[in-house]
């Protein structure tokens, strides 16, 4: 049985392997939840991981033969329970060449209660400024979970307007794990030669208004208009049994929206060094999202806690021949939706 935590019923203004987004809301009560049944016409690719076809993911071997021609960026994060400090261990061990890219500082600063809110265009621009990074750069990121943090600085990459970005497939724990060099220390970037310009897209960024009015017309089809709401926070969070990590947050999902925990993409292929976490095959990817209920052929909004494995379905739909232009990613995602008193909150 659901239930139903109702608030106030109105709405708030604001707020691609190499060898791969008023007032007077009227919330109606609630039609069964089901996934949309039609048979869809798939618009998504059956692809494989190939250098020739895609360069959204790469891997180890290839990232070492071409690090003189691409900038390198450490996304490491980690939630603060782990207790681990992103920054010093790249400061001791990183990819010859790489930069820290830390997704807390680069962020939108006004913005206090989420954590990591994408940055305005100029301070992005100004980050890869210091970066030495240019517009026309081939840009790769990892991180030390394998593909997960990454993920986040990808879409960001993204979202500014920069589509020349891959992700290491399996991070740094493969790097390392293949016995590639590394080097410590706090490397300086020479500037580039010209002043970084971002250009947001607005398409791919998804606000609190916009998931509200999406949630509505999800109810009012009985979830047959709409985006679809994917959330990939692990599934006790989702249906309200398991708290959130951030104390007084209430747990629980949005209306129509669908489970799909973001470690349903990832496996640890290998059995030798499981710490190694790569992203699964497309074909596996697309099985994931249809066994959960999900049409690919719809327009899809993906959501999490703050906004991390939010972007790891979205690289992994990506990966999986889903177009960009049908998935958009809710910034804020469930802190922000979480913490206005006038969400609608469902719990199982």
């Amino acid at each position: 049985m659901l239930s139903l935590l109702r608030t106030q019923q109105q709405r708030l203004a604001p707020g691609l392997l190499f060898s791969a987004r008023a007032t007077g809301l009227t919330v109606a009560p609630l039609a069964p939840q089901h996934p949309h049944t039609a048979t869809p016409k798939k618009h998504y690719s059956s692809k494989t991981h190939t250098m020739s076809e895609s360069n959204k993911l790469v891997t180890a071997q290839w990232l070492n033969d071409n690090l003189d021609k691409v900038k390198v960026l450490d996304c490491s994060w980690y939630l603060p329970f782990l207790k681990r400090n992103a920054h010093e261990e790249f400061r001791n061990s990183h990819i010859p060449g790489a930069q820290y890219f830390d997704i807390d500082a680069i962020k939108d600063l006004s913005k206090a209660d989420l954590p990591h809110m994408l940055p305005p265009p100029e301070f992005f621009g100004a980050s890869m400024d210091r970066f030495g990074i240019s517009n026309g750069d081939h840009v790769v990121v990892y991180d030390g979970d394998g593909v997960r943090s990454a993920c986040r600085v990808f879409w960001t990459f993204n979202a500014m307007g920069h589509s020349k970005v891959s992700v290491l497939d399996g991070g740094f724990p493969k790097w390392t794990s293949l016995g590639y060099k590394t080097e410590a220390g706090e490397p300086k970037a020479a500037r580039a030669a010209k002043r970084y310009v971002a250009q947001h897209v607005d398409s791919l960024v998804c606000g609190y208004e916009s998931i509200v009015g999406n949630i509505e017309q999800l109810k009012v089809s009985g979830g047959a208009k709409g985006k679809q709401i994917i959330d990939a926070r692990p599934n006790g969070r989702f249906t309200g049994k398991e708290p959130e990590f951030r104390p007084g947050l209430s747990s629980g999902h949005m209306p129509y929206s669908i489970s799909v925990p973001f470690t349903e993409v990832t496996s640890a292929s290998d059995s030798a060094n499981p710490q190694v976490e790569t992203l699964k095959s497309p074909s596996e990817i697309r099985q994931v999202f249809e066994n959960a209920g999900v049409d690919l052929s719809r327009p899809i909004i993906t959501s999490c806690g703050s906004g991390v494995t939010a972007s790891v379905l979205y690289f992994a739909l990506l990966n999986a021949g889903v177009d960009a232009s049908n998935i958009t990613l809710y910034d804020g995602s469930w802190t922000e939706y979480a913490l206005n008193p006038y969400s609608e909150i469902i719990k199982d």
